[in-house]
């Protein structure tokens, strides 16, 4: 089932020091472009952040989007009462006759008397991360089946298209022949020349074999159930389908070289048209 390489997922993640809202983002892209925001304290976790992204998601141009949202007011301080009792002792050395209160209150405010503690991410909190992270994932990926399939609706419909003109051109071919013939013994007969008849019709089977579509016909044909067949398979694979879509175009670009007749480029043209539009879609499957 082919998917399509866009899609978005959010998600929010309460952890007891703050809230963190998990975006993920995805556009087309050839290859994995992969671009990461992520808090200071989730850097650590960059490298597994990214393998789980890659594993899951596998092409496209990714941006993945983690803030903390909300800090929470939970004390994280720490008295340092060593250090205190030190500034307290350096301080009565100097002043005696200070007032133990007076000297608490200096001592307080000096260097490391008082710390703030960064709050790391535990396995606790990184496990509930992780989730988000996996909910942003599934939601992009249900976003990409849902596009693919209408995606797939119209290839199907534009393969149809090119079939259909393609009958037509195996319909018209015969009388293409014949205009072939017809044209090339009018233009020997204006010539007013005497004309070996058997070495004639010999070359003029030649003639008309170097113009034959034959070939052509059966292996676009061929390669337009090929692509049918490919956007059934369960793995979306964008790039096969790329792959095909150019042999398509070359089959038809010979056939409207090779065809020089006014009703059978008229429907070249229409495949061509048919065809670009199915390039255009192309770029944005898995």
């Amino acid at each position: 089932m082919i998917q399509s390489m866009t899609g978005y997922g959010r998600a929010i993640v309460d952890l007891p020091s703050k809230t963190m809202l998990i975006e993920i983002r995805s556009l087309n892209s050839k290859s994995l472009d992969l671009n990461l925001r992520i808090p200071n304290e989730l850097r650590s976790r960059e490298l597994e952040i990214r393998k789980l992204v890659a594993k899951q998601l596998k092409r496209g141009k990714i941006d993945v989007s983690i803030y903390a949202q909300k800090i929470k007011t939970q004390s994280c301080t720490k008295i340092n009462s060593k250090i205190i009792e030190g500034y307290i002792k350096k301080l009565k050395s100097i002043d005696s006759a200070a007032e133990l209160t007076e000297l608490l209150k200096i001592a307080v405010g000096l260097p490391d008397a008082i710390s703030n503690e960064k709050r790391e991410i535990n396995k606790k909190n990184w496990a509930m991360i992780i989730t988000g992270i996996n909910k942003c994932l599934n939601d992009i990926e249900s976003y990409r089946i849902v596009d693919g399939k209408a995606m797939l609706k119209d290839f199907k419909l534009r393969i149809a298209a090119i079939q259909k003109n393609l009958f037509r051109v195996i319909k018209i071919d015969p009388k293409r022949v014949k205009n072939i013939r017809s044209k090339v013994k009018k233009s020997m007969l204006s010539i007013k020349a005497e004309i070996d008849q058997n070495r004639f019709e010999q070359e003029l089977i030649y003639y008309i074999e170097k113009l034959d579509i034959n070939e052509e016909k059966t292996r676009l044909q061929n390669n337009l159930d090929h692509f049918l067949k490919t956007l059934k398979v369960k793995q979306s694979s964008g790039k096969k389908l790329s792959f095909i879509c150019q042999e398509i175009g070359r089959e038809i670009n010979t056939i409207g070289s090779k065809a020089n007749f006014y009703p059978i480029q008229k429907h070249v043209v229409q495949m061509k048209d048919e065809l670009e539009k199915i390039k255009e879609q192309l770029f944005n499957i898995l």
